[in-house]
């Protein structure tokens, strides 16, 4: 650590009183420290895994000229550590309204998103590469109901087997994108009840409705329909009608609530109540009733 600093002030990127202090990591496996200059924060240093550090470092570059997300100003060589722009704010709290600043996120970073190469595999950068996008959804359908349990009736998850099923069938409709793969409240950062910053990428080939529904189901908050359709209208690069984009979204808050019972266990009273909510709007879909 000390001859990273010593080697960063050498090269003009951090003062030479610059002060380090250590950061919560949250759920990355790697170190985080805040750069204070004067007392002021400056930039973050991380460090990773070198493959993570690879595919971070792509997904900034390809999208460098996005404002919500942190300029790169430093990559060591051996990937072993970067340092990047730092947003003055606070993730999770704070955040106003989600019609708010979802608009912000899709109008500032998903409609900005560029297609990714045909030939590569979906999922995780640098991951277990899946052969297609439903496979990522079973997969990921597998891991949610290990977290859920017995939390919800088993019939829901029976329900999201043919959900999954379902929108299997879309696949040769949906395009492969670059995507942040990681777009909850725990990474946007919120400064005077407006969304600044989007952080810590996770970067992942798929589609854009992925990040879209996540981040929509990442706070157990204003979770309706108006919210949603105020969201989706402004989203320039995905087309699907309202059924299909209800079915994404209660997919989508199958699995948050798995992790919502093994990682944020008080909003689960909350998105319990969004569960019932939005399995309502979709037998109503599925009925005829809209």
């Amino acid at each position: 650590m000390n001859q990273t600093i010593i080697d960063l002030q050498n090269k003009g990127l951090i003062e030479r009183q610059a002060e380090i202090k250590q950061l919560t990591s949250g759920t990355t496996d790697g170190q985080v420290y805040e750069v204070l200059e004067n007392g002021v924060p400056s930039c973050i240093l991380k460090y990773d895994h070198p493959a993570d550090i690879g595919v971070v470092e792509q997904f900034l570059k390809k999208y460098e000229d996005i404002e919500l997300l942190p300029d790169v100003y430093y990559v060591d060589p051996e990937k072993k550590f970067f340092l990047y722009e730092y947003f003055e704010g606070t993730t999770h709290v704070n955040r106003g309204i989600k019609a708010d600043w979802m608009k912000f996120l899709v109008e500032g970073l998903f409609n900005h998103y560029e297609k990714y190469d045909s030939q590569t595999s979906w999922g995780r950068l640098g991951g277990t590469p899946r052969q297609n996008w439903v496979e990522f959804n079973r997969i990921s359908l597998a891991y949610a109901y290990e977290n859920v349990g017995d939390l919800l009736p088993h019939e829901d998850y029976l329900r999201m087997i043919e959900s999954a099923e379902r929108l299997a069938e879309y696949e040769r409709q949906t395009d492969k994108y670059l995507l942040h793969g990681d777009t909850g409240v725990h990474n946007f950062v919120f400064h005077q009840n407006q969304l600044v910053g989007v952080i810590d990428p996770d970067p992942m080939a798929g589609p854009v409705i992925y990040d879209f529904t996540y981040a929509f189901c990442s706070s157990p908050d204003d979770l309706d329909m108006e919210a949603l359709l105020e969201s989706f209208a402004l989203l320039k690069n995905v087309e699907m009608d309202t059924s299909r984009l209800v079915e994404e979204v209660v997919f989508q808050l199958y699995t948050r609530i798995g992790i919502c019972k093994k990682v944020h266990p008080h909003d689960l009273e909350e998105y319990l109540k969004a569960w019932e909510y939005w399995k309502q709007k979709l037998k109503e879909y599925e009925n005829g009733f809209y």
